[in-house]
């Protein structure tokens, strides 16, 4: 045997990270409804034991059982929780009392009741079973319906001894290396751990914005314009002077179309501004928005898919040095949306990959810079612009000599008033009148962003429809957990009947995602595992990091010790806030590994902290690796056989009751 060694795995103070937990509120799976009926316990129930939370489901069945709810199908599955992942010698005292109770009613069950049938295969399983008998035992199995033959393959791999022990593990693997895979696993699985995205949303359009003085300017030029063309014509009409008559006409003609032309030309030359400085680079750089804030997790956003979309044929460097302005625009508005809201970052990535992928789809159509193209003055406006200029100056030449001659003080001062309020007043309409079209086109855009980025939210929604349930993640993890004992039993040359008992200590992965449904376990994206061979010779351990989104596992480590190596095993911290394993060896410093960690944010008006880390760990394998593990410490290799000798004379007296039912 190899001499023992140690290693330390997130110890002391170093942090587990873990990205915020995503739970899906808007599913009701293993919400219990008040004052569930006995009937509804039990449906729950089933779906805890999917889920392998196999203390939640047993509880839940036996209160289902004490309401007298015992049909068959409940009592097969009370045996399969009672059992699942456990041998007989894992059995308490009051269980296997309960397990015979169970087996009491065998002789009154329907032979054509389908989940009669399956309980009572299981309880032939728990009789021994000669190497003659094993084939047999085998084909009652398989001749089950496929609900009573998955749960007994799926639950009951570690009940048996012998040769039918290591030919149910067979089966058990095989049937886990076979649905590792299922229902598309490896195109679903990351969708568990996405948050449910923020819906859309466009900034609302700024109502116009017109200074008083502007308002003040054009009334007040335009009444005192307006009294002077009268106080201009009033003798140009009376004396009968055609020529400056047809002048002053001609001018206010020529001011028409330099006025209409002009707040054309003013309007786009002020958009254009705007829509430069959009995506202009900025001149100077932006100091940090504060770390872990929103801001800065927005910032992270953009800045990992403006890299990760460049345009085909571009350098990324010349990309992201062109699109800084833009980057930094839709950043803006982006947090400006829904800084105020609390919403996670994550939730709102959909949304940062859409407009990261239109300004690329714009870059490869060369269609960045179009507004360039739609706000240049055509030729019409120009026409206008310039030619009423022209017609407003002829016209005034033509007749300001007439009128002056007739009248040289009061039309001189009529005249000059006429061009002082007509120009500050023009300046003025032309910025109201810009911004009344500048909010008629903002509402335009506005529409026409909200429905294309609608558009891409439920193109999203429509991909994560398929998320996977919490019993499939559970399912899949129960395979990869199989498959990785099965290569460690092949690494260190075992069968499953030379294993007294293998358990598990699982763990998040620094860095990882987690995801749950209300009243469930936590899922992870990447875990680290403990896994724990009890043989005659001692206790083989393997490290193993898994990738459950890939199904990629990675042996970190392989340690062998003897039982009477292990000084103590203990969980240190409270469930609700960090808890930490520890295993000591005699010879070497204490091992240990974080399995939980605070989590009161997530926790749900109807949730309680302490349930949620509970069902955690039970669905993490915690309290059968301890109950393990501590035995092992408390009296070494004696523990295995004093719980050998005690549970074999229960199980004898057990085997001998199920013969005589059976009989």
């Amino acid at each position: 045997m190899t001499a023992p060694t140690t290693a330390n795995i997130a110890q002391g103070d170093a942090r587990v990270g873990i990205q915020a937990g995503v739970v899906h509120g808007n599913i009701n799976f293993y919400r219990l409804p008040a004052n569930p009926s006995p009937e509804e316990q039990f449906t729950f129930a089933l779906k805890y034991l999917e889920a392998r939370v196999r203390e939640q489901a047993r509880t839940l069945i036996e209160k289902a059982v004490a309401a007298g709810y015992a049909t068959t199908e409940v009592q097969f599955y009370r045996v399969i929780a009672l059992l699942s992942g456990r041998t007989l010698r894992q059995l308490e005292p009051e269980e296997l009392d309960r397990l015979l109770s169970i087996c009491a009613s065998l002789p009154h069950l329907d032979e054509h009741d389908q989940w009669a049938a399956g309980l009572k295969v299981v309880v032939r399983l728990l009789t021994p079973v000669s190497d003659a008998e094993k084939d047999l035992r085998v084909k009652e199995i398989d001749a089950l319906s496929r609900p009573q033959r998955d749960a007994i393959y799926g639950h009951l791999e570690a009940l048996l001894e012998g040769a039918i022990q290591d030919e149910m593990w067979r089966r058990s693997v095989a049937l886990a290396e076979s649905r590792r895979a299922d229902n598309d696993r490896f195109d679903r699985v990351w969708k568990f751990f996405h948050p449910v995205p923020a819906q859309p949303r466009t900034l609302p359009v700024q109502p116009p914005a017109v200074p008083l003085r502007d308002r003040l300017r054009a009334a007040v030029g335009a009444t005192v314009f307006a009294l002077a063309v009268a106080k201009l014509i009033v003798p140009v009409v009376t004396g009968g002077m055609v020529r400056p008559l047809l002048g002053l006409l001609a001018g206010l003609i020529g001011l028409a179309a330099f006025c209409v032309a002009g707040a054309d030309r003013h309007y786009r030359a002020k958009r254009l501004r705007e829509k430069e400085a959009r995506i202009r680079p900025p001149r100077q750089r932006r100091s940090e928005a504060p770390a872990g804030g929103f801001a800065r997790k927005v910032d992270r956003l953009f800045d990992r898919y403006f890299r990760r979309y460049v345009p085909s044929g571009t350098d990324r460097g010349y990309w992201l040095e062109q699109t800084a302005g833009i980057r930094r625009h839709l950043r803006d508005e982006v947090v400006e949306l829904y800084r105020e809201q609390r919403i996670d970052a994550e939730r709102i990535a959909w949304l940062v990959r859409y407009l990261v992928g239109d300004v690329r789809s714009q870059w490869e159509r060369d269609t960045l810079t179009v507004h360039r193209q739609q706000l240049r003055n055509p030729g019409r406006t120009n026409s206008f612009y310039f030619g009423g200029l022209s017609l407003l100056a002829a016209g005034t030449l033509w007749a300001a000599p007439a009128i002056v001659a007739r009248a040289p003080l009061s039309g001189s001062c009529w005249l000059l008033l006429a061009v002082i309020s007509v120009v500050p007043a023009s300046r003025s309409l032309f910025r109201i009148a810009a911004e009344r079209r500048r909010v008629a086109d903002d509402h335009v855009e506005r529409d026409t962003k909200s429905a294309a980025r609608w558009e891409a939210y439920h193109r999203w929604c429509d991909k994560l429809s398929d998320k996977p349930s919490d019993t499939e993640m559970a399912a899949w993890l129960e395979c990869d957990r199989k498959v990785l004992v099965n290569q460690a039993m092949q690494q260190y040359r075992l069968h499953p009947s030379d294993v007294i008992a293998h358990a598990f200590i699982e763990a998040p992965a620094p860095a990882c995602k987690k995801a749950r449904y209300p009243q469930g376990p936590w899922r992870y994206s990447r875990y680290q595992l403990l896994l724990f061979l009890l043989t005659d010779d001692g206790v083989r351990q393997i490290n193993i990091a898994l990738d459950f989104e890939t199904a990629a596992s990675r042996l970190t480590q392989r340690l062998n010790y003897r039982f009477d190596a292990v000084a103590a095993v203990r969980i240190d911290g409270v469930a609700t806030q960090q808890q930490t394993f520890e295993l000591t060896l005699f010879n070497g410093e204490p091992m240990s590994m974080r399995v939980s960690e605070p989590d009161n944010e997530t926790i749900q008006h109807d949730e309680s902290a302490s349930k949620i880390a509970e069902l955690s760990l039970d669905a993490a394998g915690l309290s059968h690796t301890l109950h393990v593990l501590e035995g092992v410490a408390a009296e070494g290799k004696e523990w295995v056989k004093h719980r050998r000798r005690r549970a074999d004379e229960r199980l004898t007296h057990l085997a001998s009751a199920i013969h005589g039912l059976i009989e």
